[in-house]
């Protein structure tokens, strides 16, 4: 059947985190769509105020979120193949017009809620063609294992779900499994020509780029389990006092306070501001471009539970031909390490992933780049995502 006549909507929330790693993990499933020949459209149906474009409570907040959705449509290759659905306002329809948008919902051959982060209408599950893509596991998960009305209502909805944790289900995973609900893993896809680009600066740091402090508690059999990398971090802040390689946190500034910023200098880590580009999605691109490649920690409900979780933006350094050294959740179990990619769980391992690379860069560049290849391409993700789709 031609791939051609197909037609996908991804249901995304750019305007609720506008910022470019988002754009581009959204957009890595859009182009990636469209190069298997795919007519792709995006839409935002979330009823979420975007308050992280918003300086003042009086803005017209529909007006900021269609000018980002225009420009970064536009920049990609899908000025027309977009709209914004006003639900947490007057419900207006931007981009496509509200007829429009509802022929799409009822001719679609599919419909991807991503992230989870839209709560399915009747437009969206009428043609039972609505999945569920999630990107961070854990939480719906632990909703299901203790009944939660709630989660069993907003997911069955959708015909298949799928996820990150690349862990799920296996032996050593704690994350519960659903008897219910079926998740299937997934990989977060890549367009690696986008970050095959000429070598710049000096690649003197590894780097990353994140948040510090975040709220967020899973509770599990009496036990918690949390949701911010400071506390991951905080094991191995030691780590630059240990070697003498170079390291750098690109970190929000609302996420740390004064206190954070100087614990960090005092033990040799170098913090930068990510909102510097972290709202530019080339300038993010050329920070990744930039770097030596990528330290970081994971989420601890990740790194306890072993869900597998593994980051599109890990995905990214990788198919830059930056190596990455991570902390492990369970990922180790299905992905190559000791190559490109290092899982960690103790200082000493690490230690030792920055001996390997520094021993051999270019060789861990080219390890990186043909991991990304080989597992996270989008000619790899996709074809496979939608075949258990029923595509």
């Amino acid at each position: 059947m031609p791939l051609g006549s197909k037609t996908i909507v991804l249901l995304g929330m750019i305007t609720r985190i506008p910022v470019a790693g988002e754009i581009w993990s959204t957009i890595h499933y859009m182009v990636g769509f469209k190069r298997l020949g795919y007519d792709v459209y995006y839409v935002e149906a979330h009823a979420r105020t975007p308050t992280m474009l918003m300086e003042r409570e009086d803005e017209d907040s529909s007006a900021k979120a269609v000018q980002l959705l225009a420009r970064v449509m536009r920049r990609f290759g899908f000025e027309n193949r977009w709209a914004f659905h006003a639900l947490h306002d007057d419900e207006h329809c931007y981009g496509l017009p509200a007829d429009k948008l509802n022929e799409l919902y009822r001719t679609a051959d599919l419909i991807i809620n991503f992230h989870g982060g839209t709560v399915p209408r009747p437009e969206h599950f009428a043609t039972y063609r609505l999945i569920y893509l999630e990107t961070d596991p854990v939480q719906l998960q632990v909703e299901l294992f203790e009944n939660d009305p709630e989660a069993i209502s907003f997911l069955s909805p959708h015909k298949t779900l799928f996820s990150w944790g690349l862990n799920y289900g296996a032996d050593d995973c704690k994350v519960p499994l659903s008897e219910r609900f079926h998740f299937r893993r997934t990989f977060p896809p890549v367009v690696c020509d986008e970050w095959a680009l000429p070598r710049t600066g000096r690649r003197e740091l590894f780097t990353t780029v994140g948040n510090w402090r975040q709220h967020g508690c899973v509770q599990l059999n009496g036990e918690s389990y949390h949701w911010s990398k400071h506390l991951e971090f905080t094991k191995f802040l030691d780590l630059p006092a240990r070697t003498g390689q170079r390291f750098e946190l690109a970190l929000s500034r609302s996420s740390r306070t004064e206190d954070d910023l100087k614990l960090l200098q005092d033990h040799g880590w170098k913090v930068r501001d990510s909102l510097a580009f972290s709202y530019d999605v080339d300038g993010y691109r050329d920070y990744i471009l930039s770097s030596r490649g990528e330290f970081t920690v994971a989420k601890d409900q990740n790194v306890r539970l072993r869900s597998g979780w593994f980051s599109e933006r890990s995905a990214q350094y990788l198919a830059a031909g930056r190596p990455v050294i991570m902390q492990d959740t369970g990922f180790s179990n299905v992905l190559p390490t000791g190559e490109g990619l290092f899982a960690f769980s103790t200082m000493d391992e690490i230690l030792a992933a920055v001996d390997r690379i520094n021993s051999d860069y270019d060789g861990h560049c080219r390890a990186a780049s043909e991991l990304a290849r080989s597992y996270f391409s989008y000619d790899v993700v996709l074809p496979r995502l939608l075949d258990q789709a029923g595509i």
